[in-house]
């Protein structure tokens, strides 16, 4: 059984902000499964179906801090929900929100309907540090959104934003580039749709995911010829449609990317790129392929 006292990864990145770049130290903790079965998420195989013990997360915080250079902001990452109970025990937000002093933002993932009291008074432990939450809204395609096993819907993730803007923390959304269960023609479109709507309601940071048929179901569906993942000029439209209409921050998430599109004519280029646009905010040309 693997170590509930250290994480399952961590290292520095940067993101866009302001004029310049900012370092994070991202963390991807080890703790109790998310209850949901999203049918596009695969990341319930990295984690116990047993509650997180009192104390790992703090010692996995520290582990990890010890062992990064230093960082402006921290993201806590835990392959669900940070306000689910199970996951992290309320018991230690004490401890971690020490741990964050040194940090100008912490940059935490919960599902939308978990954006409730327990998220408001971790808030206040931070004495005054920005908190930010990644919230997935998936696809404002209702239909697809239904389908998709999350357990939410665009009433929730409102709700979720609402309560957010209210008491001055910050909302970054996920948004899935060709989930299952839509169209590849209506890709783009959705992503249009669903980034307007998520800035509409108060995103400051908006993450276009590809969708990797990593999970078991999602793999079953490319068997059969029910889903195909979003080939790489999908995903570079999509990011250049979304900065071309600029109404917050773009990001494309590259987790698996050299796998996804191992094939692909000119990948550590087109890679290069979206790197590039991820930090610099600016649309460049397109890579010869």
């Amino acid at each position: 059984m693997s170590d509930p006292r250290r994480p399952h990864a961590f290292h520095i990145e940067q993101e866009p902000h302001g004029a310049g770049l900012v370092s994070i130290a991202t963390l991807f903790l080890k703790g109790r499964r998310c209850p949901w079965r999203c049918v596009m998420c695969d990341l319930s195989r990295h984690a116990p179906a047993t509650p997180t013990p009192p104390g790992a997360i703090p010692e996995q915080i520290d582990h990890a801090l010890e062992n990064l250079s230093p960082a402006v902001w921290i993201k806590l990452y835990n392959a669900g929900s940070f306000f689910d109970r199970a996951a992290v025990p309320p018991a230690d937000h004490g401890a971690i929100a020490q741990r964050l002093r040194p940090f100008e933002r912490t940059i935490v993932e919960c599902h939308p309907k978990l954006v409730g009291d327990d998220l408001l008074r971790f808030h206040e432990r931070l004495d005054g540090a920005e908190l930010e939450v990644a919230v997935g809204l998936e696809t404002a395609d209702p239909a697809t959104l239904a389908r998709l096993d999350k357990g939410a819907g665009l009433d929730d993730f409102a709700r979720a934003a609402r309560l957010l803007r209210r008491v001055g923390v910050l909302l970054r959304a996920f948004v899935l580039i060709q989930p299952p269960f839509q169209a590849p023609g209506e890709a783009l479109m959705w992503v249009r749709r669903s980034a307007d709507f998520a800035f509409h309601h108060g995103a400051e940071t908006l993450v276009l995911i590809p969708t990797r048929p990593d999970s078991a179901e999602l793999r079953r569906m490319v068997a059969r010829g029910t889903f195909h993942p979003p080939d790489l000029t999908t995903v570079e439209d999509s990011l250049d449609l979304l900065l071309e209409r600029p109404r917050g921050r773009v990001l494309v998430d590259l987790w698996g990317f050299d796998e996804l599109y191992a094939a692909a004519p000119g990948i550590t280029e087109r890679r290069r790129r979206l790197e590039g646009i991820n930090l610099s905010q600016r649309v460049t040309d397109r890579i010869g392929t």
